[in-house]
């Protein structure tokens, strides 16, 4: 296998040392159950591999982006009774992200952009808090939020459903079962009106909302759905890291 210039796991320290880099990619996933037919580590599998894939359509393009090792670990506060799911805080998530942050800020890199794959994640507190105190430009992107979901998956589903496992039909399929022994995704509505609106939020005690962990029928996914969305997907962030690349974080509007 050749090494991938913008993977910084399969880089050396020459090849990385000769390379000003302009961009840092740090794809954020989970570990936690998702329905019964997909592994553990979907949200990072999903996270690293569109990383990789987006940031090497810009370096076709002349950005010069590096994908960091992926985080395997995301906030699972809700989900501390189904096994191995394994919970990192938020708080927690903050100092790794300070000491990345710090790691990465006397290297040359500009800018640095963490790619979620974990709805329970967010990052958007962490970086106004972190921001004052680096010369990096931060910022953050939601990977199955670049391109509407429902245009490419009769019912996307909010975990495990039919679009991540489309997706993960085609990047690693032999970790799937067969969806004949997948779960329906079947989740309880909120009986407190704002939540089920929409307009009032509250972390969900996941095996109180689901019997098999999903959200989301996954039995209409295909491997060839998850091809084209990822390739909308994966164009569309590459198109991102090439606009950041270039942009300066001083004249940053218009």
């Amino acid at each position: 296998m050749s090494a991938r210039p913008w993977v910084l796991a399969e880089s050396n320290w020459p090849a990385v040392r000769a390379t000003r880099y302009e961009v840092a990619v740090l794809p954020w996933g989970a570990t936690e159950a998702h329905n019964t037919h997909l592994p553990y580590a979907t949200d990072t599998i999903q996270s690293a591999w569109i990383c990789e894939e987006s940031a090497g359509r810009a370096w076709t393009r002349g950005a010069r982006a590096v994908v960091l090792p992926a985080i395997p670990f995301g906030v699972q506060t809700g989900q501390r009774d189904i096994p191995f799911c394994i919970n990192m805080n938020p708080s927690t998530q903050a100092l790794l992200l300070r000491d990345v942050v710090r790691s990465v800020e006397g290297h040359g890199v500009g800018k640095l952009v963490i790619v979620n794959g974990h709805g329970g994640n967010d990052f958007r507190q962490m970086i106004r808090e972190l921001q004052p105190a680096t010369s990096l430009f931060l910022c953050t992107v939601n990977w199955y939020s670049c391109v509407p979901p429902a245009e490419y998956f009769d019912a996307p589903g909010d975990h495990a459903g039919e679009m991540e496992t489309s997706v993960m039909q085609r990047l690693a399929p032999s970790l799937v079962l067969p969806l004949d022994q997948a779960g329906a995704g079947k989740a309880k509505r909120p009986k407190v009106a704002g939540f089920r609106e929409g307009w009032a939020w509250a972390p969900r005690a996941w095996t109180q909302v689901t019997e098999d962990t999903g959200v989301g029928d996954p039995r209409a996914a295909t491997a060839e759905k998850g091809v084209r969305f990822l390739e909308a997907v994966s164009e569309r962030l590459a198109a991102f890291l090439l606009d950041l690349s270039a942009a300066d974080p001083n004249s940053m509007y218009e």
